[in-house]
């Protein structure tokens, strides 16, 4: 197969523009993000975090989580605390487990979220997972919502 030089020099102008081939993911996480561009309050199906910078790489970070069963009954998942903070993106380990990481990656508007370790690892209902693309529905200041002990 011949690949002309016009088509190379294309294909090596494309890579140098966006990055030399790194997802967007990963050549975002660099970026710095002030307090209101993550403050508030973000939405996945029926889970939702809310945020708040503290200052000093910390953020004010709450996740309640739902997951419906085939009854009709919900399974729910809780946690609020402290994330640190480096760029674009949040680490939040919930309470005081061990085999759970929350990674909170700040976009535009938007918060990819993965999770390290099973439901009952967080410390979340059956099927309860933070992980999903959250859209901002509410900027500034969130309201918490009392967590019962």
């Amino acid at each position: 197969m011949k690949i002309s030089l016009k088509i190379l020099t294309l294909l090596a102008t494309a890579l140098i523009v966006s990055g030399g081939g790194i997802s967007d993911k990963t050549s975002a996480q660099n970026r710095i993000v002030t307090a209101s561009q993550i403050n508030g309050v973000y939405k996945y199906d029926r889970n939702d975090f809310r945020v708040l910078a503290l200052g000093h790489n910390k953020l004010k970070v709450q996740f309640n989580g739902e997951w419906m069963t085939r009854g009709g009954y919900p399974n729910i998942g809780e946690a609020i605390g402290e994330a640190t903070i480096s760029g674009n993106v949040a680490t939040f380990i919930p309470g005081d487990t061990t085999k759970c990481k929350i990674t909170m990656t700040f976009l535009r508007n938007k918060m990819i979220v993965e999770q390290e370790g099973l439901d009952a690892d967080c410390g979340f209902g059956h099927n309860v997972m933070a992980r999903g693309t959250y859209r901002r529905v509410k900027a500034g200041r969130p309201k918490w919502i009392p967590i019962p002990r």
